[in-house]
């Protein structure tokens, strides 16, 4: 009896420390239960909508986004203008190849292009009442996607007038010169040597094809697959109408709300209207970059048959601001590291001042294509661009692993709701309430 009840008892305090030990170890049951209460939380906001507006999305009103007179298009014909820079890039590189224009000539000419490639549609959109915020803000991505195109472009040449001059048929990786014919494990194209590629093909493949970064060859494939590229589209139209009426159900009437908190310096109250609009700015943000970085970018790719679909890495699981800068978009992060950061270290520039000064750049851009399009210029905005800097150290030198990723997670949650409120609020007083 005692043997047997000392077994018993010994199994006991054996399976008790097993259960303790298991339940520090396992936490699958608490994440699906943070789960469920998430998707609840968010079930009742929506609801509470719902009962509260009633339905408010209308598809037609978004075509007055881009439009204020259906006979009038601004914008479109900004875009199709920006064809003039992409000639004047082709014909001085052909100058440029024959020798009839010098490298000093070239530069200049590149240095006006691409001056004014940023410059004339911005002047424009200040310039014309006919053009609405949405629209003008869709010309300048355009052009400021291009303006990196046509420097990669102007790069990639010059080195490759290099290597001739040089007759070095290599470059290091930093200064390379991409003519190897390549292939995505399947079918190899005809081989582009410099200056066979300066060709209105090429250029405008470069244009279309879903990359900052110039080639001479580009990653192929072998060929389009019709049921990948139906995926692609239908997430396209699917996630395109759902962004539209979660922005017109959820984020129009919290922003509208959000107003007079702000006008009467209610902190209480315009904290409460951030944190209720951070929800579905954040889901809304999420839905974005699905929709762009996966489904478009991949729908262009497979329709170019363009090899190289990195377009982001796990930013995620990100622990660190850094790392998240520069994975969550992958071509910006490539045309930055090859035509801006490297060549800054190559000069001597220090690793902290070059990153400084990518940051200063994408501060810049990213005013340029929010302040132009609402013509206002907000030096708060610009600042908090900037304030990227400081928290990007203070979580790589005090946070680590979970930690920091939760502060990435925290500073993409919040930081994007007080912009727009921010931006909203001003937007609102400068063209509203001073005209009334």
């Amino acid at each position: 009896f005692f043997f047997l009840t000392e077994v018993n008892y010994c199994h006991v305090l054996q399976e008790s420390l097993l259960s303790s030990a298991s339940g520090y170890s396992n936490y699958r049951g608490i994440l699906n239960w943070c789960v469920v209460m998430l998707v609840l939380c968010n079930a009742r906001l929506f609801l509470e909508n719902l009962i509260k507006y009633g339905i408010l999305v209308d598809p037609i009103q978004v075509v007055s986004l881009f439009l204020k007179d259906p006979y009038n298009w601004p914008a479109s014909c900004l875009i199709i203008v920006s064809n003039v820079f992409i000639m004047a890039a082709l014909y001085t590189e052909r100058r440029l190849s024959v020798g009839t224009i010098s490298e000093t000539t070239g530069t200049f000419l590149y240095l006006v292009n691409l001056t004014t490639l940023l410059f004339f549609p911005s002047a424009t959109v200040l310039t014309l009442t006919s053009i609405t915020p949405v629209g003008g803000a869709f010309a300048l991505c355009v052009y400021t996607v291009l303006f990196m195109k046509l420097y990669s472009y102007k790069d990639v040449n010059m080195w490759c007038r290099e290597i001739r001059h040089t007759k070095a048929r290599t470059l290091t990786r930093s200064h390379s010169c991409p003519s190897i014919a390549q292939s995505n494990g399947s079918a190899v194209h005809a081989h582009v040597s410099y200056p066979g590629n300066l060709t209105h093909r090429d250029i405008y493949y470069f244009v279309f094809a879903p990359t900052l970064c110039y080639e001479l060859n580009f990653p192929r494939s072998p060929r389009i697959r019709k049921s990948f590229l139906l995926r692609r589209l239908f997430e396209m139209l699917f996630f395109i109408q759902l962004q539209i009426g979660l922005v017109q159900q959820w984020m129009v009437p919290t922003i509208q709300n959000s107003m007079k908190p702000f006008q009467d310096m209610d902190f209480s109250r315009m904290i409460e209207r951030m944190l209720k609009l951070a929800v579905p700015n954040h889901l809304i943000w999420l839905i974005f970059f699905y929709w762009f970085f996966h489904s478009s970018m991949n729908f262009v790719a497979e329709l170019m048959r363009f090899g190289d679909r990195e377009f982001y890495q796990d930013w995620w699981n990100s622990e660190t601001v850094t790392y998240f800068w520069s994975n969550w978009n992958i071509p910006v992060h490539k045309w930055c590291l090859r035509h801006f950061y490297k060549p800054l270290m190559g000069r001597g520039v220090n690793k902290w001042v070059a990153q400084t000064a990518i940051f200063l750049v994408s501060a810049f851009f990213h005013e340029y294509l929010v302040s132009v399009p609402l013509k206002m210029f907000r030096l708060w905005a610009f600042m908090g661009m900037m304030s990227q800097i400081p928290l990007a150290w203070f979580v790589g030198r005090f946070l680590r692993g979970n930690y920091g990723n939760a502060a990435v997670w925290i500073s993409l949650i919040i930081g994007q709701p007080i912009a727009v409120l921010m931006y909203v609020h001003d937007f609102y007083v400068l063209h509203y309430v001073s005209q009334s």
